[in-house]
């Protein structure tokens, strides 16, 4: 009977998927955010330097466009981050004229204890699951990722799904 009650519900449309989506992503974000203030840092400033540790070294333009602020918001934030200790700049080393920044060996120790604070608050949640849901949720997990990937690759990804 669940299995004839299942086939028929209409599956929903892509718009109310995504509305679902957009919510729970943030209301999970804003409740690991919690973990977070462990760190003593500000979201602008844990999310500035998550982008330098995956992604640098890096510009200082860069890091503004990858954290949508603009160039002074992104070079006061760096000053902050370079006082605390958490990440320097360096020369480029094609180009001298060029300033980089990039997470020291504290930066990136903070960055990854505040992850693994936020994982663990998602594995007791996910172990609290049954088994069918874990396998739905490991499911669902997997096209989240694909849906963060950039649009062209997303794609592809998609296509050979099929």
């Amino acid at each position: 009977m669940d299995t004839q009650r299942r086939q028929a519900s209409p599956t929903p449309n892509a718009g109310e998927i995504a509305d679902r989506l957009h919510a729970a992503a943030i209301h999970l974000l804003r409740r690991l955010r919690a973990e977070d203030t462990v760190a003593g840092l500000s979201a602008p400033r844990l999310s500035a330097l998550s982008v330098v540790v995956y992604a640098g070294p890096i510009t200082m333009t860069e890091l503004a466009a990858a954290e949508q602020v603009r160039p002074p918001t992104i070079s006061r934030m760096v000053k902050e981050l370079e006082r605390e200790g958490l990440v320097k700049r360096i020369s480029d080393p094609n180009d001298e004229r060029v300033r980089r920044v990039t997470a020291t060996r504290k930066g990136r120790r903070v960055l990854e204890m505040g992850r693994r604070r936020r994982v663990a608050a998602l594995t007791a949640e996910v172990a609290r699951l049954p088994s069918r849901d874990r396998r739905v949720l490991a499911r669902a997990a997997e096209l989240l990722r694909r849906f963060a990937l950039p649009p062209s690759t997303l794609r592809n990804a998609t296509r050979d799904d099929r």
